[in-house]
C-alpha cells in the first residue's frame, strides 16, 4: 500500500506544471521585435512623385500568428488609383534577416529581405533576373509618433533614388 501511495504522490508531483521544463514561446528573442516600432494605425501621406500624385491613406500594422508575423493593411485611397495592399513580415532566425511578402489589387508582388541597418530599417527587393532593377524600402527618422518610409531605385544597387516617400503619422 506504501509502494502504490508512494507511486501516487511522485506521479502528482512529476505532472505538476511547476516542475515541468518549460519550451521556449515561439518568436521570443528580442529579434522578432526589431520591427515592433512599426506596430499601430498610421495615417500616411506623400508628395507627388513619379507619376504618383499626392495623396494620404492609412496603415494599419498588427502582430499576428501568435506573435510571430506582423502583418500590414494599407490602403492609399484615391490618390493612388484605391491601391490596397497587405504584407507579412517575420523575422527568419536560420537567415538572421526579415522577410516580407508584400501584394496588393493591382498585381504587384515583392518578396524581400533585411532588416536593422544604423538608425533604419531596410528590406531588398529579390531580384527575379539580372536585368531587373534594384529595390528597396527604408523605414527612417523613427520616433514613437512618426516615421519616414522610401521606396527607392537603383540601377547597380549602389546609389539609391526615392521612387515613393511616405510620412507616418501614428494616430492616438
Amino acid at each position: 500500500m506504501r509502494l502504490l501511495i508512494s507511486a501516487v504522490f511522485l506521479a502528482l508531483a512529476l505532472a505538476n506544471p511547476a516542475n515541468a521544463q518549460q519550451a521556449p514561446t515561439p518568436c521570443s528573442a528580442p529579434e522578432h521585435r526589431q520591427l515592433d516600432f512599426w506596430l499601430g494605425v498610421w495615417d500616411v501621406s506623400w508628395d507627388d512623385a513619379n507619376g504618383i500624385p499626392a495623396g494620404q491613406g492609412t496603415n494599419t500594422i498588427t502582430r499576428q500568428l501568435g506573435d510571430c508575423v506582423i502583418q500590414e493593411d494599407f490602403d492609399g485611397g484615391p490618390s493612388t488609383g484605391d491601391l490596397i495592399g497587405r504584407s507579412v513580415s517575420l523575422y527568419h532566425a536560420p537567415l538572421g534577416q526579415w522577410r516580407q511578402t508584400w501584394v496588393d489589387n493591382q498585381g504587384g508582388y515583392f518578396a524581400l529581405t533585411g532588416g536593422p541597418d544604423g538608425d533604419a530599417f531596410i528590406l531588398n527587393n529579390a531580384r527575379v533576373s539580372e536585368n531587373a532593377p534594384h529595390r528597396r524600402m527604408v523605414f527612417e527618422d523613427i520616433t514613437e509618433t512618426s516615421l519616414t518610409w522610401r521606396w527607392q531605385g537603383s540601377s547597380d544597387g549602389a546609389a539609391w533614388n526615392d521612387l515613393w516617400v511616405i510620412r507616418y503619422t501614428r494616430r492616438p
